[in-house]
């Protein structure tokens, strides 16, 4: 019986390579107009994954923050393709080159790889890098699909690969980029990010929608242009540098308005929260400024998305983080994050760093250059005495790595996310070595819990704390953190459920 099998197995190779044989002679036979002068240069190009990381700067620069996920998570495929193909494909499958007696001269590559020839690497690398891109935008997805086809078949066309080299290389590229997803799940995977639904009027071509923009903020001016567009019945409000404060322009607003708007960064945004609370308003938030995370977290990309919630009137109530000074004090809010201590700072350095060498690598930077910089303080935490490096408080649970969390999936969850770093006898070694190794969740020196509310007594004296991006000085006697749980009514672009298909 073993014999036979052996057999069997024999027959099945040698009908494949066969098979294989065969196309590989039928390509390297037929005449391909226009091919000579582009698939070879394509197929050098995409040499170390040189052609994928410059697709992936193109789409940075090219496209918003749709097209900077794609691009993200296609190199981050492509990074899983290469190794797997690497470490085990090339190892584990000797084989060898095919002969390039049939493949005309002018086609042959100047310079011939010397590795084994299964799977085919750049054939990984084209899949790993159009799917997962693809995964995250189907857009980008297909645009990229000609060129990784081509750059698949140009390994035969060239005759550095049998087909069935290239037809494992893609199947494996496809496949990292599938194992990255269940990682990483994409935004479709996750689900909507905040919850419940709410009841807000649809304003159609934004008519009763009063919006305040801050043009000066990042991409403002270009975002503001975009907003009058889609919707040319709102009225704008564009605040000056040297005009009213924020807070005026937007109860004068909201005096007249059936909704509010907000066209900004986070910091105009935490202005716009206030307001929309105390009159009741749905706030709708329109992407301008350098950092936009509650948009982002809210499943808004661009101003389009709002103007499409806002007309369409889709809208979700949302959490909001309250801060006081003692208990019956007047409360501050924040939408986004709190801190205490280097914080602001932390972040700063990782949304400087991320885009030039990468998350996880600028948070392990962000994490030195605190230590390095930043001072202790001191505060009871419900009751207890401690000395810290720096308190964090987010509005909801987030997700990400270390102690510059990155993102939101819910924003009705009723907690705040609670992370602490403590000082103490090497605590600045410990917590760098604790970033390095990418144990930073269980290291003693970092604390991280989910907590309805949250008492701080007896800060340093002069300590500062920020929220939202605005710093203020932090109260001496007592602070106390809470949630306003499903408090502020968002336009958002809500997903299609089963349910309302099953309406319509």
């Amino acid at each position: 019986m073993t014999s036979n099998r052996r057999g069997g197995g024999s027959g099945v190779r040698s009908l494949l390579n066969r098979w294989d044989q065969g196309v590989f002679e039928q390509v390297a036979k037929r005449q391909w107009p226009a091919a000579e002068a582009v698939l070879p240069r394509l197929s050098r190009g995409a040499d170390h994954g040189l052609l994928w990381l410059a697709a992936a700067a193109g789409m940075t620069a090219a496209g918003g923050r749709p097209a900077r996920r794609a691009a993200v998570r296609g190199l981050a495929s492509l990074a899983v393709a290469s190794l797997t193909v690497n470490t085990l494909g090339k190892r584990t499958v000797r084989r060898q080159r095919p002969l390039l007696d049939v493949v005309p001269v002018v086609r042959q590559l100047s310079r011939q790889p010397f590795t084994t020839s299964f799977p085919s690497g750049h054939a990984a690398s084209a899949a790993a890098s159009t799917v997962g891109a693809g995964l995250e935008s189907r857009r980008w997805g297909a645009a990229l699909a000609p060129v990784a086809w081509s750059v698949a078949f140009s390994r035969v066309y060239t005759g550095v690969h049998h087909p069935g080299d290239v037809l494992a290389g893609m199947a494996l590229g496809a496949g990292a980029a599938f194992a990255v997803r269940g990682v990483a799940p994409t935004r479709d995977q996750l689900g909507p990010q905040a919850r419940p639904r709410a009841d807000a009027p649809a304003l159609a071509r934004g008519r009763g929608l009063v919006v305040v923009a801050n043009s000066t903020a990042g991409t403002g001016a270009e975002a503001l242009s975009r907003a009058q567009v889609a919707l040319p019945e709102a009225e704008f409000v564009v605040c000056e540098p040297d005009g009213k404060p924020l807070a005026e322009q937007f109860e004068a607003a909201a005096a007249r308005a059936r909704a509010l708007g907000v066209l900004g960064g986070d910091g105009t945004v935490n202005a716009a929260v206030a307001v929309a609370l105390r009159h009741r308003l749905p706030l709708a938030v329109l992407p301008g400024g350098t950092l936009n995370h509650f948009a982002a977290d809210l499943g808004i990309d661009t101003v389009e998305d709002t103007a499409r919630a806002v007309t369409g009137g889709d809208a979700a109530a949302v959490d909001i983080g309250r801060f006081r000074p003692g208990p019956d004090g007047a409360p501050g809010y924040f939408a986004n994050t709190l801190s205490l201590g280097a914080y602001p700072d932390l972040v700063r350095v990782r949304e400087e760093w991320a885009p030039r060498i990468g998350g996880p690598a600028a948070g392990v930077l962000a994490v030195f250059h605190v230590l390095r910089t930043g001072q202790p303080f001191e505060a009871e935490l419900n009751g207890r005495r401690r000395r810290l490096w720096l308190l964090f408080a987010g509005n909801c649970g987030y997700r990400g790595l270390g102690l510059a969390p990155v993102r939101r999936h819910d924003l009705a969850d009723g907690q705040l996310d609670v992370r602490i770093v403590h000082a103490g006898r090497w605590a600045r070694t410990r917590l760098l070595t604790a970033a390095l190794t990418g144990s930073l969740r269980r290291s003693p020196v970092h604390s991280a819990v989910l907590l309805p509310r949250l008492r701080i007594d007896g800060l340093t004296p002069g300590a500062q704390l920020a929220h939202d991006g605005e710093v203020v000085a932090a109260p001496r006697e007592s602070l106390y953190l809470d949630k306003a749980d499903d408090a502020l009514t968002v336009y958002r672009p809500l997903p299609v459920t089963p349910a309302d298909r099953h309406l319509d």
